[in-house]
């Protein structure tokens, strides 16, 4: 009882934050309720004081809820549809995701962007915008700012890219499967993949999704990757200071039920009706729970960051993007 009381001014604060930015959402679609919702709390917490007692449940909606959304949105994720798809994109995938990953790191370091940042932007343009950010954050101990800062990096490549996609594609005579596996690799967000594919043909809106969805399952080995990374870096300090440090502390719990939420829809045990429900629910709980960030972040700080972090998301998209073009083009599938 205390635990509730503890935190539900808090979370319900997030809660009417995150229902007025899904609304808003729900006008303008390109923007979405995730990014209205970091918006509206970073808004309120830096202009408003915030309220007596909600700084715990705030905390809290930051951090568990955003667990939860991941494996929420696991309910909604076939993996059969996944192996299918996957094995035909693979190839493009892994080379996309070196792209991000090493166009992140290496001007990362050339713009002296923090670490935590760039892991962040690299890992939501390489696998799945808002979703990724949202499963890598804890894991990296990331601050709220580095988070809101990261995903709105992301999001503004998101709706760049659902403009110039489609018109690019048709200039470079890209067939509906070529566009769609384009757009499954180098879009980020779940709803501009949508956007951008079906803008271009109902056989590309399709294969994209599925690609789009074989590239959110990546969340898995390549969170338990900077688990593994995180621990030794920690076990190294801990050394230094003759003090244990145990991986179970840091390994990425919430994965594995993940995981085990997605093995549930690919048996049939969550049905398809059920599975639209644990999708939306999902993502009205990252909204919810990117509202708790927005409300936790210092927006002075975010401003001293100053834009290279943007720089890196630019370099970090463009390098995606072509990476997939040249990956088609190898492989024949231009």
């Amino acid at each position: 009882m205390a635990w509730f009381i503890k935190n539900t001014k808090g979370i319900l604060l997030s809660l009417g934050i995150a229902l007025v930015a899904v609304y808003l959402g729900s006008l303008v679609p390109l923007v979405g309720g995730a990014v209205f919702g970091i918006l509206l709390g970073i808004a309120f917490g830096n202009i408003l004081s915030l309220p007596k007692g909600t700084v715990e449940g705030i905390q809290f909606t930051s951090k568990r809820v955003l667990q939860w959304a991941i494996i929420a949105l696991g309910g909604g994720l076939s993996l059969s549809q996944v192996y299918t798809t996957g094995l035909a994109s693979l190839s493009v995938m892994l080379f996309t995701l070196s792209a991000a990953f090493i166009a992140a790191y290496i001007f990362g370091k050339i713009l002296k962007v923090p670490f935590k940042l760039t892991t962040l932007i690299g890992m939501g343009t390489a696998i799945c915008g808002g979703s990724a950010i949202a499963a890598i954050s804890p894991i990296i101990e990331a601050e709220d700012q580095d988070i809101a800062y990261a995903i709105s990096t992301v999001f503004m490549f998101n709706v760049i890219a659902v403009i110039i996609f489609p018109p690019l594609g048709h200039l470079m005579g890209l067939s509906q499967h070529g566009f769609g596996l384009w757009a499954g690799t180098a879009i980020n967000d779940t709803s501009s993949v949508v956007a951008a594919a079906y803008t271009y043909g109902n056989d590309a809106g399709a294969y994209a999704t599925i690609v789009k969805l074989t590239r959110t399952t990546m969340i898995i080995p390549i969170s338990i990757i900077f688990a593994i990374f995180t621990f030794f870096k920690h076990s190294k300090e801990a050394n230094a200071k003759q003090v244990h440090y145990s991986f179970v502390k840091i390994f990425p719990w919430f994965i594995l039920w993940f995981l085990a939420a997605s093995l549930l829809n690919t048996t049939g045990i969550i049905k398809q009706d059920t599975a639209k429900i644990f999708t939306e629910v999902g993502k009205f709980m990252i909204v919810l729970a990117l509202s708790a960030i927005g409300l936790n972040s210092d927006f002075k700080k975010m401003l001293k960051t100053g834009l290279k972090p943007m720089i890196l998301g630019l370099i970090a998209w463009l390098a995606v993007a072509a990476t997939s073009l040249i990956a088609q083009k190898l492989n024949g599938q231009f």
